[in-house]
């Protein structure tokens, strides 16, 4: 796979982005993304696999997730079963072995694009017990005696939101790339992709109060870039003009549509209170 990534016509990538993904893809080393929630983290891997014309295989981590899982599972369970039940199929052990996302990719014909998406929510031990596979490319069946090697090796790109420390083993062996919060720029940018043709002036505004959100001191959840352009996309349902959001201050009165942007009663509280206070020290003072 020769191609270079330089984006997509559906997803902005800074310079830097499109830099790091390439030199994973020379260097033929997982390419670690971090960043906050809604920074587009776990789509670039789905716009690596669009723009190179590769296929795409997603392997979700959750908290009970096993690195054995990425392998294979063997399932003795159903397989005594069927023994009780005379059934054929025990003769041959491999009926009873189910692949995992890098058994699949390790078998492609074609190089793809593996995902690896937020490592960070498995146990401590889950990246440490990759590194080996990763590293090897190959791993050994014990059940049915045989070795699982890459065809071609796949691109990984794994993703972290940064709950928990990653291993040091485990980061020297990956390309690492921090997503940082897109600036106004940038924003208007990714605005344009997924509205062409939006009026400029509601942009303006609408942006103004989300950075200044994400300003308030004591924000439980900042909202996120996918936030902003759910907002977006309700403002223009509703045919709301940008003179409504002009005559509010962002900092101390809840915008219209805002539960496309707070997303906890902690936050709405914070912002009513803010309301509240706006309101009372512009209003006249008992005694005056």
């Amino acid at each position: 796979m020769s191609q270079r990534f330089q984006g997509t016509s559906d997803y902005v990538a800074t310079e830097d982005l499109k830099v790091a993904v390439n030199a994973a893809i020379a260097l033929e080393r997982p390419l670690l993304i971090k960043g906050e929630p809604g920074t587009g983290k776990t789509v670039l891997a789905y716009e690596v696999a669009k723009a190179l014309g590769a296929p795409l295989l997603t392997w979700h981590v959750k908290s009970t997730t096993k690195a054995q899982q990425g392998l294979y599972e063997y399932d003795a369970v159903t397989r005594l079963r069927d023994s009780q039940l005379g059934d054929e199929k025990v003769k041959d052990i491999g009926n009873y072995i189910k692949k995992g996302k890098l058994w699949e990719a390790f078998d492609a014909p074609v190089r793809p694009v593996l995902l690896i998406d937020e490592i960070d929510k498995a146990d401590i031990e889950f990246p440490n017990d990759l590194l080996q596979e990763l590293d090897r490319m190959e791993f050994y069946v014990y059940e049915t005696n045989q070795t699982v090697k890459a065809a071609v090796r796949p691109v990984v790109i794994i993703t972290s939101n940064n709950e928990k420390e990653l291993p040091d083993a485990f980061l020297r062996r990956c390309f690492f790339h921090y997503i940082r919060f897109p600036d106004d720029e940038t924003m208007k940018s990714i605005v344009d992709v997924h509205f062409p043709g939006i009026k400029q002036k509601l942009v303006a505004e609408a942006l103004r109060i989300f950075y200044d959100m994400r300003k308030v001191p004591g924000l439980k959840k900042k909202p996120s870039t996918s936030e902003l352009l759910d907002w977006l996309k309700l403002l223009l349902v509703e045919d709301i003009d940008e003179s409504v959001l002009r005559e509010k201050d962002p900092t101390k009165l809840i915008p219209p549509l805002h539960g496309a942007l707070l997303k906890n009663e902690q936050d709405v509280h914070l912002f009513e209170r803010l309301a509240f206070l706006a309101r009372r020290e512009g209003g006249t003072r008992p005694g005056q």
